[in-house]
């Protein structure tokens, strides 16, 4: 059996992973938001429609949500209903969250990353690109960062299960919840 210190490494790290991208891509909002007036002013004041710039802004949207998505996870800001949570106890939470993540989001995240293999590897092979004339090149590191996202959210997922799993034993064991 894998000792109790070694799961709490592994959570840990995935953890940490996740909360150090996260917190670097929350930096791509500001810029985002420069972005966007850039593209405003230059369009409405300068007369200038750039269709670079407005495929530039749309791709960081997409990669600054895409990326947040195991931070939000490990810092439990994430939809879930708590009308039914709130009550429960710890105990079950644990059950809830374990059953749940390892039933349903790590499962449905593995399946996407499956097929984003396939999104990505041919928007690569490829050289795909914008089809607008003027638009941004190399549309297949958007896809990559879709299969990026997906392999932290369930690796997100694993390690809310593993905390899970140790809430459940360390009580078995006579621990006490922390």
């Amino acid at each position: 059996m894998i000792q109790r210190a070694r799961l709490e490494r592994i959570a840990g790290a995935v953890e940490a992973a996740n909360t150090g991208i996260g917190r670097a891509v929350a930096w791509l909002y500001p810029a985002l938001v420069v972005l966007v007036l850039v593209h405003v002013v230059l369009r409405y004041v300068f007369g200038l429609n750039l269709i670079e710039l407005e495929e530039l802004h749309w791709h960081v949207y997409a990669a600054a949500f895409l990326l947040a998505w195991g931070y939000t996870y490990v810092a439990d800001q994430h939809v879930r209903v708590d009308l039914l949570h709130a009550n429960w106890t710890a105990r079950t939470r644990a059950w809830v969250e374990l059953f749940g993540t390892l039933g349903l989001l790590v499962p449905f995240a593995l399946i996407l990353a499956y097929y984003a293999i396939d999104f990505f590897w041919q928007s690569w092979a490829y050289a795909e690109r914008s089809e607008m004339p003027g638009g941004l090149p190399a549309r297949y590191v958007l896809k990559f960062v879709l299969l990026a996202a997906l392999v932290l959210l369930a690796a997100q997922g694993v390690a809310v299960a593993i905390r899970s799993w140790l809430r459940l034993t360390a009580r078995a064991d006579g621990e006490t919840d922390r």
